[in-house]
């Protein structure tokens, strides 16, 4: 079966699957879905391979029942692989590219999960075997929790999955199978510009997930009864913000560190906006603030419209 289907359908119909073997490297959430999605009736893959560097992990996927096979390197798992997804830390992405990269067959298609699309392209590119279709995606799908118990296969049902495709690094026909694999995921999906794909996730996820481990934080250093208090008397709002705080410490720190850039852009823009809140408190600036408020309102409105809230 050739490695570059052309049905992009988002149907999620049985049908003929789009890869013979799909192997998916790192067992966490996105993963984990990915293979319960793959493993269901849905035309992504006659085999799925699950591969996890964590010995526990990969017990955990051979008992949940979530792939055909497990093996117990990463050089089995990829081998003769139509398509591999790498669904490791941004951190790690460069190195678990480097290790499957050998092992990879010709015509095959490597793609990602990572949520900073620059610092991803930058670690695979430069050892990117010219035979290899290398399309970096990013579904914008997940919860708080992690490892392979995490995951379910309609995570990603009506949301977005974004391809940011490099000129040179793929065959157009490899793109299309891979919005074509996120489509069957369930997944609406659109390309986008890689630096541009950074800084709108600096905004709507990086930013909000900052503010979620700080004001945690914040919480945490109160003293005696006072963080009692807080933790007893929390209301939904911050409930909110400690269910973001809760997702995994990597994950996030190697988010932060490779999109630093548009993160700090983003930190400096709401810093001033901030500010500006804290102004017109201080001097009772009512119709600033309701303005603020309303905005706010609008947004969620929007959210909800478009069926993303």
């Amino acid at each position: 079966m050739s490695a570059f289907p052309s049905d992009p359908s988002p149907s999620t119909d049985a049908r003929t699957p789009l890869f013979d073997r799909m192997a998916v490297i790192g067992m966490g959430l996105i993963g984990g879905s990915v293979a319960r999605r793959a493993m269901g009736d849905h035309g992504i893959a006659r085999e799925l391979v699950a591969f996890d560097a964590d010995p526990a992990a990969r017990d955990r996927v051979r008992a949940l029942g979530i792939a055909h096979d497990v093996p117990d390197t990463l050089a089995d798992a990829v081998r003769n692989a139509d398509c591999v997804m790498l669904c490791v830390p941004v951190g790690a992405m460069g190195a678990a590219a480097a290790a499957a990269m050998p092992h990879l067959r010709p015509g095959a298609i490597l793609t990602d999960v990572g949520s900073t699309k620059q610092s991803v392209i930058r670690e695979v590119q430069p050892i990117l075997r010219p035979e290899i279709g290398f399309v970096p995606a990013h579904p914008l799908a997940g919860t708080e929790h992690s490892g392979p118990d995490a995951g379910f296969a309609t995570l990603f049902e009506g949301r977005w999955s974004l391809l940011t495709p490099v000129d040179g690094a793929a065959p157009p026909e490899a793109v299309v199978a891979v919005e074509a694999l996120w489509r069957r995921c369930g997944a609406m999906t659109r390309r986008m510009d890689p630096a541009h794909h950074d800084k709108v996730l600096a905004i709507v996820s990086h930013l909000p997930h900052l503010l979620a481990f700080t004001i945690c934080g914040t919480a945490d250093d109160l003293e005696g009864e006072s963080r009692s208090e807080v933790l007893q008397f929390a209301a939904s709002g911050f409930r909110d913000f400690t269910r973001i705080a809760a997702s995994d410490p990597t994950m996030w720190r190697d988010v932060f560190l490779n999109n630093r850039d548009a993160l700090l852009e983003m930190l400096a823009r709401f810093t001033e906006d901030a500010q500006a809140m804290a102004r017109a408190i201080r001097w009772g600036d009512d119709d600033f603030i309701v303005d603020r408020i309303e905005r706010g309102r609008r947004i969620r409105r929007s959210l909800i419209e478009i069926k993303q809230a």
